[in-house]
């Protein structure tokens, strides 16, 4: 029996819980997910593509949205506690699957409070609102603080970027590959019917 066979073997469906995660958690995720997809591209590439600069307002906009939404999502992981990680996945990679989802929280508070000092301590302050609906205060903080948030925010955003990435490739590894139902867990239109091939 082939390597391939025993993982899709030890991964199948019918060997490893079925429970997923909670609508409430379903819509953060997808919903902050391309949040934080849109932002990276026009953070990224502003500069590059003169055409994105007109958005950097509703970058902004969109990365306030992504602190609220992102700190609601961990309130509501708190309070409820997600499905168990299949029995037989190995500890190392349960250990690195709770450890990248921690990196994620970090990263979706950490950008955009690194974006607001940025945009709070600039010499030159813009206009800072929520797609003009209501104006966001500025933080009370120095220039110095503000060049600290600027360069903390781009190295976040190749770091989010990276992760992001391999994030995405461990879930496509599990549905492609391992063939196991980690993918549907939080996509349930991917779901494997029980006497699938």
């Amino acid at each position: 029996m082939t390597a391939a066979r025993d993982s899709s073997e030890r991964y199948s469906p019918e060997r490893q819980s079925s429970e997923r995660y909670s609508r409430v958690a379903i819509w953060l995720h997808w919903t902050i997910a391309l949040l934080v997809i849109l932002n990276l591209a026009v953070g990224l590439l502003h500069d590059s593509v003169p055409a994105l600069r007109a958005w950097m307002g509703a970058h902004k906009a969109l990365g306030m949205t992504v602190l609220v939404l992102s700190v609601a999502r961990l309130a509501w992981r708190l309070a409820n506690r997600p499905p168990p990680l299949p029995a037989l996945m190995p500890a190392w990679e349960k250990g690195l699957a709770h450890a990248a989802h921690a990196v994620l929280y970090v990263m979706m508070i950490g950008m955009p409070l690194t974006g607001w000092l940025m945009v709070s301590g600039s010499a030159k302050r813009g206009p800072f609102n929520w797609f003009g609906l209501f104006d966001i205060p500025y933080l009370p903080v120095s220039t110095a603080t503000g060049h600290f948030g600027h360069e903390a925010h781009e190295i976040l955003g190749w770091m989010m970027l990276a992760l992001v990435v391999a994030h995405s490739a461990a879930a496509l590894r599990h549905h492609l590959l391992l063939r196991d139902e980690i993918l549907a867990r939080m996509a349930p239109a991917f779901a494997r019917k029980k006497n699938a091939i």
